[in-house]
């Protein structure tokens, strides 16, 4: 096998053959679509440990898409931090404020404030980088050509599933929310047709009452809109537009300020382009 000249090539040919990896080389396989910059900087034994194998797995891993081992690997994702020093900068910030925190002890709860501002400012700062003008514009498009929305989310997700569906009926815009309340969620799935859009939201560990809605309108071609913070997910094997956003993480407790302020761009983004829908009151 030639090995991928380019990061997004290597991307492609790992989601293509992610189903048919063994499990240790799907959990290697995530890490380096979900946190390509640590492939870049970290040794091999530092990134064994990160994904949970034994170093020779990391050379296994690189050997099955055509490199000659991990060095090789690791340099074409080097080659491509070096190329955007915007994100160079970022991986390098993030390293550092990793460490500060890990070695810092809780004082008080105005030290976690500090921590959360700071590691929000970081990750909202790169999320111009993980999101690109044509998803925006395509799920903005979504919205504005569908009969209905539909929008899930459970868990740590309800928040920003909650606000879609607050801000887009705001906007006149027929929206339904599913909450699972009385686990009510299956109704919904009946009522879906090809006209409409679905927006699931969803993270680790990923509710099944959001699998089960997103394969239902999946089977009624509905257009999906997903977010959620790995690029290797159940949800994005139905999206027609998948969006991956990385939220502040402080002390093992991640923010929620990435994801809403992604919501809320494409919410307003579709205000914009919709200006007559927008509610006087």
């Amino acid at each position: 096998m030639t090995p991928p000249k380019t990061i997004e090539a290597l991307r492609a040919s790992v989601l293509e053959n992610y189903d048919s990896l063994s499990k240790r080389l799907q959990q290697i396989a995530k890490y380096v679509l979900d946190e390509p910059n640590d492939f870049a900087l970290e040794t091999v034994a530092v990134l064994a440990d990160r994904c949970g194998v034994q170093p020779s797995a990391i050379v296994r891993f690189a050997k099955s898409f055509g490199f000659d081992g991990a060095s090789q690997m690791q340099k074409l994702f080097r080659d491509d931090l070096l190329a955007g020093q915007s994100s160079l900068g970022y991986a390098e910030r993030i390293r550092q404020f990793k460490d500060e925190v890990g070695k810092a002890k809780v004082t008080g709860p105005m030290q976690i404030l500090s921590e959360f501002v700071d590691s929000n400012i970081l990750a909202l700062g790169h999320l111009r980088e993980d999101i690109s003008e044509r998803d925006l514009n395509e799920v903005i498009k979504f919205i504005s050509d569908s009969e209905n929305v539909y929008v899930a989310g459970f868990g740590r997700a309800f928040p920003i599933a909650s606000y879609f569906a607050y801000a887009l009926s705001r906007l006149n815009k027929r929206t339904f929310f599913i909450d699972g309340v009385g686990a009510y969620y299956h109704s919904y799935n009946r009522s879906m047709t090809s006209r409409d859009l679905m927006i699931a939201v969803s993270f680790p560990p990923y509710s099944p009452e959001t699998l089960e809605t997103v394969a239902g309108a999946a089977e009624k071609k509905c257009k999906i809109v997903t977010i959620s913070d790995s690029r290797v997910n159940p949800l994005s094997t139905h999206a027609s537009v998948a969006l991956t956003v990385k939220d502040g993480e402080v002390r093992q407790f991640r923010s929620l300020s990435v994801s809403m302020c992604l919501a809320q761009s494409i919410v307003i983004g579709y205000a914009f382009q919709n200006p007559k829908d927008i509610a006087s009151d």
